[in-house]
C-alpha cells in the first residue's frame, strides 16, 4: 500500500482556530456564566457585562485549546476526536500553544482591568485548573478524572457572580457544587457509549477501569447528591418556588433517568439506550436550572 505525504502541510485557517476553541463548550460556559452573573444582587453596567463575558468566553476557548494541544496524540486515536486541528495535522502544534496561551493571558487581564481583579483571578485559576490539573494531572492517570477535574466547568456561573459582586456568597458555591456534581453522571453516560473508543485512545475513564456496572452505580451516587443539591436555594431561601419546582421535577426524573441506565441490562436500540437518553437529557437539564434561577430572580 502507498501512502502520499504533503511537501507542505495544509495551512490552518480560522475554522481551525475556532475549532481549538471548542465552541460548543465554550457556549455552555458563557450560558452558566451569564446566568451567574444574572441572578447576583448587583447589576453591571452592559458594557461591562459584556466584557465579563466575552473574557469568560476567551478564557474557555483558551482551555480548550492547551486541552488539545496537550492531548493531540490521543485525539489521534479515538474516532470521536480524530478530526480536531492538531489530531488531524492542519496545524502546528506551535500555532496553538501560542494562541492557547495568548487568549488566556488576553482574558485574564481583560477581566482584570475592566471588571475587577478578584474575577480575574477566578478566571486565571479556572483556566490553570482546567489545563494543569485536569488535562496534565488527572486524565491520563487516573479514572477519577472527571469527578475531581469537574471543578473546571463549574467556575463560570461563580466567576459570573463575583464579576458582578466582587465576592462570593452561598448562592454562587451552590451553582458550582451543582455543575460539579452534574459531571461524572453526565461524563460517564458518554463514557458508557464510546468506552472502546477511550480505552483505544489510552484514556482511564471510569466505564474502562471499573467497568460498566461500577459506573453505574457511581454515576447514580452522583445524581442523588446532585438533585440535593439543585434544590438547596430553594430550601434554603435562596430562591423562589417557581426553581424549587423546576429543580425538584427535573432532578427527580435526572435520578430517575440514571436508575434506568443502573437497572437495564436488556439489548436496546441504540437511540433508546440509557446511557444516551440520560445524556441527551443532562444537557437540557443544566441549562433548564440555570435559566429557572435568572427567571425566578426576574419573577420574585
Amino acid at each position: 500500500m502507498t501512502t502520499t505525504t504533503l511537501a507542505y502541510p495544509i495551512p490552518a485557517d480560522w475554522r481551525d482556530f475556532l475549532a481549538l476553541t471548542k465552541p460548543r463548550v465554550m457556549r455552555s460556559v458563557v450560558f452558566t456564566g451569564l446566568c451567574g452573573m444574572l441572578v447576583a444582587p448587583v447589576a453591571l453596567p452592559p458594557v461591562l457585562g459584556f466584557t465579563a463575558i466575552l473574557a469568560i468566553a476567551l478564557a474557555a476557548g483558551a482551555a480548550g485549546t492547551l486541552n488539545q494541544w496537550y492531548e493531540s496524540d490521543i485525539d489521534a486515536l479515538m474516532k470521536r476526536t480524530a478530526k480536531r486541528p492538531l489530531a488531524a495535522g492542519r496545524m502546528d502544534r506551535d500555532s496553538a500553544l501560542q494562541f492557547g496561551v495568548a487568549t488566556g493571558v488576553f482574558s485574564v487581564v481583560l477581566m482584570g482591568l475592566f471588571v475587577n481583579l478578584v474575577a480575574a483571578a477566578y478566571l486565571a485559576v479556572s483556566i490553570l485548573f482546567y489545563v494543569v490539573v485536569y488535562t496534565i494531572g488527572l486524565k491520563r492517570h487516573t479514572p477519577q478524572n472527571i469527578v475531581i477535574g469537574g471543578a473546571a466547568g463549574a467556575f463560570p456561573p461563580l466567576i459570573g457572580w463575583v464579576a458582578a459582586t466582587g465576592s462570593v456568597s452561598l448562592l454562587p458555591i451552590l451553582m458550582f457544587a451543582l455543575i460539579f456534581l452534574w459531571t461524572p453522571p453526565h461524563s460517564w453516560a458518554l463514557a458508557l457509549l464510546i468506552r472502546d473508543d477511550y480505552a483505544k485512545g489510552g484514556v482511564p475513564m471510569m466505564p474502562v477501569v471499573a467497568g460498566a456496572r461500577t459506573t453505574r452505580w457511581q454515576m447514580l451516587f452522583y445524581a442523588v447528591l446532585m438533585a440535593g443539591v439543585a434544590v438547596a436555594p430553594w430550601l434554603l431561601g435562596l430562591a423562589g418556588p417557581l426553581y424549587g419546582a423546576i429543580a425538584a421535577l427535573g432532578s427527580a426524573i435526572f435520578v430517575g433517568l440514571t436508575a434506568w441506565v443502573v437497572i437495564a441490562d436488556a439489548p436496546t436500540p441504540a437511540l433508546m439506550k440509557p446511557e444516551r437518553v440520560l445524556f441527551a437529557y443532562s444537557i437540557g437539564y443544566i441549562l433548564a436550572m440555570f435559566a429557572a434561577l435568572v427567571v425566578d430572580r426576574w419573577v420574585a
